[in-house]
């Protein structure tokens, strides 16, 4: 399908980019990678009557490591997350993740911001920061934000943004030695995951299995506890909400997220 007539505009700066939004108020989109917005354009999910593009802002890109933490350009490529070898050292389940995003000309467009900002429940990268304990930097009108992960997704597709916020930087800790485990079931290699388990360091999240990506809190505290594997694992979709649709139906997903949790936990490097 064809998307409904937009007006496209670039931004220059992260300054730029918040008084562009502004001007265009609540019918302007940003545009990174466009692997997230554009297909939902051409269905018509989305009809923004502005496209900010800030795929080319240099303060947006990049990684760096300071003081035990890795940031990340929100602008930053899936295959550079995955190539970056401050992140493969620092934060591998991040790197790992990032690897596993759609296909390679996905990993080389799409943004680790955009795919945070889109908040697509079954996304890969969503989960992982999630297990990981990161955070968010934001920009707008009333200055910068920083904002934990579990506080930033609040809902199907929606998130802790604000109108004319721009999301610029990623946040994980750097913890070399953190054992960490990821699992996804899908349908083919590419494709978003029916169920995902991300395991890092005790904390663990779970891919699409609610309206946005969860922590499995009750494997957490059992594993805090003293259980073993598989009774934290036999725990691991309690308090979720996974719903049905043509791939599964919720209790599928359950049976999933217990199975899966287990052998993250028991491949944890």
């Amino acid at each position: 399908m064809i998307p409904a007539p937009f007006d496209y505009v670039r931004a220059a700066s992260v300054e730029d980019a918040i008084r562009l939004l502004s001007e265009a108020g609540e019918d302007a989109k940003i545009l990174a990678g466009g692997h997230s917005l554009l297909p939902m354009m051409k269905l018509r999910l989305a009809a923004p009557a502005v496209l900010v593009d800030v795929a080319q802002i240099p303060d947006l890109h990049g990684v760096a490591e300071d003081e035990g933490e890795i940031t990340i350009g929100a602008a930053t490529t899936h295959a550079a997350v995955a190539a970056s070898e401050v992140v493969r050292r620092g934060a591998p389940l991040l790197a790992h993740a990032a690897g596993l995003v759609g296909d390679p000309q996905i990993r080389h467009r799409g943004t680790i911001g955009g795919s945070l900002a889109h908040a697509d429940p079954a996304a890969d990268l969503p989960v992982a920061v999630l297990a990981l304990g990161g955070a968010v930097t934001t920009v707008g009108r009333q200055g910068a934000r920083r904002i934990p992960i579990d506080d930033f997704f609040a809902g199907y597709f929606e998130t802790a943004l604000r109108p004319g916020e721009v999301l610029t930087a990623v946040h994980v800790p750097c913890r070399p030695h953190a054992a960490w485990g990821y699992q996804k079931f899908a349908r083919r290699a590419n494709d978003w995951a029916i169920v995902g388990v991300a395991a890092n360091a005790g904390r663990i999240a779970l891919a699409h299995m609610a309206s946005t990506p969860v922590r499995a809190s009750a494997a957490e505290q059992a594993l805090a506890e003293g259980a073993g594997i598989d009774a934290a694992a036999a725990s691991a979709d309690a308090g979720t909400d996974p719903g049905d649709d043509l791939h599964a139906d919720a209790e599928y997903r359950r049976v999933l997220a217990r199975v899966l949790t287990k052998r993250a936990l028991l491949g944890a490097r």
